[in-house]
């Protein structure tokens, strides 16, 4: 049998539930029901558990800067003038 992601589109409804963190709302941590939280700039974490919820903030912040890589050696400069 097949499944949404066999037949290559996404459903949400089938990944089930996702906490985030969100801005200016009243958030309960899922593991303790407290609302104590350090906020960082990805994750808030509870104050009391340490459960860390991803910001909905930031995934809707817009592209994120990659890692830089570079191949091969050292650059060289002796071209420039």
């Amino acid at each position: 049998m097949l499944t949404d992601m066999d037949r290559g589109f996404f459903n949400p409804a089938s990944r089930g539930y996702h906490a985030v963190y969100r801005e200016n709302e009243v958030n309960h941590c899922p593991g303790c029901g407290r609302t104590h939280w350090y906020l960082g700039r990805v994750l808030a974490e509870c104050a009391f558990c340490s459960t860390a919820l991803p910001l909905e903030a930031a995934r809707s912040a817009g592209p994120q800067s990659g890692p830089v890589i570079r191949r091969g050696g050292p650059p060289s400069y002796s071209g420039l003038h």
